[in-house]
């Protein structure tokens, strides 16, 4: 399946990507990961405004990170910065400045590894993975060749971002619905 023909498709809330053409869709999340995404969405919205940072959206939310090689991802909460507004159209048109991944105990679509590598290769400057089973949140720094710099976050431990400086919010606040 090509991009264009991806964005043909009737809109749809179920998880869905498209991975160098092929379409990999997977099943609705379970409860527990549409609370952390809650959690983390709502507290980064709140800091995003109160800075006047630019905008948080999340999942189903195509991003579009390569068209012409039929690449489309859907990461579970992500952050455009106002200077990159311009990416923001009825879907996303390039990298995100930070992207969330919820690690649910079976992951949905495809590997994480896959997926981090293709953040990097593309311009994410962050990712955050919050994991359900271990609740932590491990924060990436992202370069061209991948994984820079990697921070773990747990417990009571204020999550520092490169990309939004110190959010208020903590592994507890996000596991502790």
């Amino acid at each position: 399946m090509t991009t264009a023909e991806y964005l043909q498709t009737p809109e749809t809330v179920q998880p869905r990507e498209l991975a160098f053409g092929t379409l990999r869709v997977a099943e609705s999340p379970s409860a527990s990961h549409q609370r952390v995404v809650r959690e983390i969405a709502f507290a980064l919205t709140a800091h995003v405004r109160q800075h006047g940072l630019g905008e948080v959206l999340f999942a189903p939310m195509d991003v579009v990170l390569d068209y012409d090689a039929d690449l489309v991802v859907q990461p579970d909460v992500l952050f455009i910065s106002s200077t990159r507004g311009y990416l923001v159209a009825d879907r996303i048109y390039g990298a995100p400045d930070l992207v969330i991944e919820v690690l649910s105990p079976h992951p949905r679509i495809g590997q994480l590894n896959e997926r981090i590598g293709w953040f990097a290769r593309y311009g994410v400057r962050e990712c955050w993975l919050a994991s359900l089973p271990d609740r932590q949140i491990a924060v990436l720094t992202l370069g061209e060749g991948g994984v820079v710099k990697r921070t773990l976050h747990s417990d009571a431990d204020p999550i520092s971002s490169d990309i939004l400086g110190r959010v208020n919010l903590t592994p507890l606040d996000v596991f502790g619905y």
